[in-house]
């Protein structure tokens, strides 16, 4: 029974330091003196709490009587009133989040959202639109949604480590949303603090949260969404051990109520590694190939989207004739092939650079699986790909592998670790003992830790003992004096066709004229740099030694892009880095001044350019030494691409490559070439054998378009855009 004497009554609304949440007297008793029992239901959370309550503890609340005496402050009560129309404006508005919001979306970036993610009672979805369609527009207002719905509280985004600050400033410019970057240091200066439970909006980099140490204060935490970009990374094939970006999938996907991966490359060519993938959104549904087939058939998956670019187009417009018509928002891609062959001193370099490798090659071959070989076979191989590059770079890893292995030899005698002739291999081969990464993996690291991987692979020999390593060096020293003389010659003929194709194209006589360059690696990066600006140019550069920064800050890669933008330079020359995450539809030229041998880089790269805002066709030149087993083999495979291509009539062709060809597919056709395994006339049959022109038609109109919308509902989405801003 209630006591009448008590100081709170059935009925009351109690607030203060006591409570987390205003709190409805239902009942109270007397307890004894000067205490009582109440019964308090949260008015928020409406649970029940029984609390016992002394007169002081009464004191320091705030009561508010529940009868109605119409005195309150009309001004506050219109204010509430507002705000709670405010918060159930989503109920009446269909697309309130994009009324407050500073974008102006795209047909296909509304269906994404509106028609697909909002309509799922849980948000497990993987959005794989092509590079440039504005995936993270769609990010932000799918993160402005959920929060005016009360939904999420708190948000993750994981990304590659040179796209957190661009994540960060554009749902602070679009969106008005407030996110901290939280990097390694933060998490050392505060430790014995589990920082991701200290704040609610978080950005950090893929590869910081995948670490063993970071992994424990992420595992205690639960995220009412967590958004995953570029999250092919994340991607596993077995028989190779899991990697620790799956793992690091896994455990987003058990902490957190909503989950998006976004990614251009879903596929990888691997049915197998597709399935293990789309595991990482819900482990029953697409548990094996078979079921992801049956989805394909029905075409229908509930949390899987993919639309290419010729597929997107803006709201109609009214034509003179009074017809409605709507343009596709994306240009023509048109490659060429710029073909040029070596000779002289250079073809003499690249035969006995090809002699060397393909001899440590085979001696790697012979000794099987261990990791020593396979370190050795791909470092090989890497030097293929920098002599292909260029002179300059080759001459840098020649220098710098015949150094590491000097500085160990002598290492090892000062330690009298050597006793001559024999030297133990495991001394050689400390590095490789960690294991070295699948090919895979090593194609979706940041440039920054494949650098310091090759560094390392770079004191790993199979020499067994200091005879073998010094003849080793020696032959490293000799090709080193070769590529030095092709160097000071300056007749290298890739770089001759270089100033010949930009005379052709007019860069020499307009200056306005922006031009786009990507190389693999960043020693033929400041070779070209050198050469462009003896030739007059401005020029500046993006690679993975460069930090995000910002637009005023020089130096870094965000001023290189402001720069490039504005017209401060004619020419920007890029590594991989710059395939990800940069915006340069201000320019439609690209020359790939080495093809990359992933394939879906080619995509990645030509989506810097070929993206939302870019009015010209977008022309992209491929150089290629015809005369080289690498070029000819690069060559082909362009050409059968083309070929398809114009068959299919179809540029979506170039955008799932990466669906035909797994991303070191033809990586591992040239090691089983250098090591004997695949002779002149089966190399080009084991490259080619899965590109055929049935297999692309089959996945541009089933294998992804199966799991997509075929056609936006222009008509819905107009309709909806009109109420919305009525």
């Amino acid at each position: 029974m209630t006591d009448q004497a008590a100081p709170i009554r059935r009925g009351q609304i109690l607030t203060g330091a006591l409570f987390n949440e205003p709190m409805r007297v239902e009942t109270v008793r007397i307890n004894g003196p000067d205490s009582w029992v109440a019964g308090l239901v949260g008015t928020k959370s409406e649970r029940f709490r029984s609390v016992t309550l002394t007169s002081t503890d009464i004191e320091t609340l705030t009561i508010i009587d529940s009868e109605f005496n119409y005195q309150g402050d009309g001004k506050l009560l219109r204010l509430g009133l507002q705000a709670y129309s405010l918060g159930i404006a989503y109920e009446f508005d269909p697309y309130f989040g994009l009324s407050i919001s500073r974008v102006d979306p795209l047909p296909h970036q509304l269906e994404a959202v509106y028609d697909y993610l909002l309509k799922l009672a849980r948000v497990r979805f993987l959005l794989a639109d092509d590079a440039g369609a504005g995936k993270t527009i769609m990010a932000g207002l799918l993160i402005r949604e959920l929060k005016l719905r009360g939904l999420a509280e708190r948000v993750l985004i994981v990304c590659p480590s040179n796209l957190t600050f661009q994540w960060q400033r554009e749902l602070k410019e679009k969106f008005d949303e407030k996110f901290l970057v939280l990097k390694g240091s933060n998490i050392r200066d505060q430790f014995g603090v589990n920082q991701w439970l200290e704040q609610n909006h978080v950005i950090t980099s893929l590869d910081l949260a995948k670490r063993s140490e970071i992994l424990p204060g992420l595992r205690q935490v639960n995220w009412d969404l967590i958004i995953v970009d570029e999250a092919h990374r994340m991607s596993w094939s077995p028989p190779a051990r899991k990697t620790a970006r799956y793992a690091l999938g896994e455990l987003l996907r058990d902490t957190s109520d909503h989950f998006l991966m976004l990614t251009a490359t879903p596929h990888k060519g691997d049915p197998e590694n597709f399935s293990l993938f789309l595991q990482l959104l819900d482990t029953d549904v697409y548990a094996d190939v078979k079921s992801i087939r049956q989805a394909m058939e029905r075409r229908r998956a509930p949390f899987y989207l993919r639309r290419t670019k010729e597929a997107m187009v803006y709201f109609p417009e009214r034509r003179p004739d009074g017809t409605w018509a709507a343009e596709k928002i994306f240009t023509k891609r048109i490659t060429h092939s710029v073909d040029f062959q070596i000779d002289g001193p250079e073809f003499e370099l690249y035969r006995d650079v090809t002699r060397f490798v393909k001899l440590q090659s085979a001696k790697a071959a012979a000794q099987g699986d261990d990791p020593r070989s396979r370190a050795v076979g791909f470092l090989m191989s890497l030097y293929q790909r920098r002599l292909a590059s260029s002179t300059h770079a080759m001459r840098h890893s020649l220098e710098n592998r015949a150094r590491r292995l000097e500085e160990g030899l002598k290492r090892a005698r000062e330690l009298s670790l050597i006793a001559p002739p024999d030297l133990p291999a495991a001394l050689c081969g400390s590095a490789a003992q960690a294991g070295l990464p699948d090919p895979e993996e090593i194609e979706e690291m940041e440039e920054s830790e494949r650098e310091r991987l090759e560094e390392m692979l770079d004191a790993i020999t199979l020499a067994g003992n200091a005879d073998q390593i010094q003849e080793e060096i020696e032959d490293l020293k000799r090709l080193e004096e070769q590529a030095k003389g092709v160097e000071k010659s300056g007749a290298e003929a890739k770089l001759s066709r270089l100033k010949e194709l930009m005379q052709q194209e007019g860069f020499f006589d307009h200056p306005k004229e922006r031009l786009l360059i990507f190389t693999e690696f960043k020693d033929t990066l400041y070779y070209l740099i050198d050469c462009l600006k003896e030739w007059g140019f401005q020029v500046g550069s993006i690679h993975g030694g460069m930090k995000p920064g910002s637009r005023d800050e020089t130096g870094t890669r965000l001023h290189a892009e402001q720069q490039f933008k504005d017209g401060d330079i004619q020419i920007l020359v890029a590594t991989e880095a710059a395939g990800e995450g940069i915006n340069l539809q201000c320019c439609h030229i690209l020359f790939n001044y080495d093809i990359p041998w992933n394939p879906n880089r080619l995509e990645q790269r030509m989506g810097r350019i070929h993206r939302y805002g870019q009015r010209k066709d977008c022309l992209i030149f491929n150089f290629v030494a015809t005369n080289t087993i690498e070029g000819r083999v690069l060559q082909r495979l362009l050409d059968k691409l083309q070929e398809i291509r114009n068959a299919l009539d179809d540029d979506a062709v170039f955008n799932v490559v990466g669906e035909v060809l797994p991303a070191a597919h033809v990586e591992r056709v040239l090691r089983d070439y250098y090591a004997g395994r695949l002779g002149d006339a089966d190399l080009e049959d084991r490259l080619l054998r899965n590109v055929d022109e049935e297999k692309f038609r089959s996945i541009c109109r089933n294998a992804l378009e199966g799991l997509a919308s075929k056609k936006l509902n222009l008509e819905m989405l107009i309709e909806r855009r009109a109420r919305a801003q009525e």
